[in-house]
């Protein structure tokens, strides 16, 4: 029997200027994600969408979520395999396509994850996890669309 696992977030609208959503431009996107004993996240809309560019928006979590997924479970496929990783970062980025009636959906993300590894002869091995950490990560095999990595591995002599 599979596990199941239940997660649990709040969110909290604070973009009312005083007229509620009487008019499109009458009200802020802003709003507060939160989770139990953890920090509030900033939130909105893309800017393009009236949204407060100093705010997250969807859009960037959900590339988000699916790079820090993706980096978790290479770090543990690293650290089972003996590679050791002394640095991660990632660029990742998405392309969404809107659609004619305002709706619209991700056509593609893709990962730039630069992995620095201790010693060269890890780097083959490195660049061979990316496929099982996609493989593996939850966040990425729940999308309806692709999820790529294009990875760099550096070694700390570099």
């Amino acid at each position: 029997m599979d596990k199941e696992h239940r997660y649990m977030s709040h969110l909290r609208w604070t973009g009312n200027k005083g007229a509620g959503t009487a008019d499109y431009r009458a009200y802020d996107r802003d709003h507060v994600l939160s989770a139990p004993g953890k920090p509030e996240i900033p939130g909105s809309s893309d800017p393009t969408f009236r949204g407060n560019p100093q705010r997250y928006n969807p859009e960037e979590l959900l590339v988000s979520s699916l790079s820090s997924c993706h980096m978790l479970w290479y770090l543990h496929l690293a650290a089972i395999n003996g590679v050791v990783v002394t640095a991660y970062e990632d660029n990742a980025e998405g392309t969404m396509v809107e659609a004619p009636d305002g709706g619209g959906h991700f056509r593609l993300v893709v990962l730039h994850p630069i992995v620095t590894v201790i010693d060269p002869s890890m780097a083959e091995k490195a660049m061979a996890l990316h496929h099982d950490a996609h493989k593996l990560c939850f966040i990425a095999s729940s999308m309806n669309f692709p999820v790529e990595h294009q990875p760099q591995i550096r070694t700390s002599a570099e």
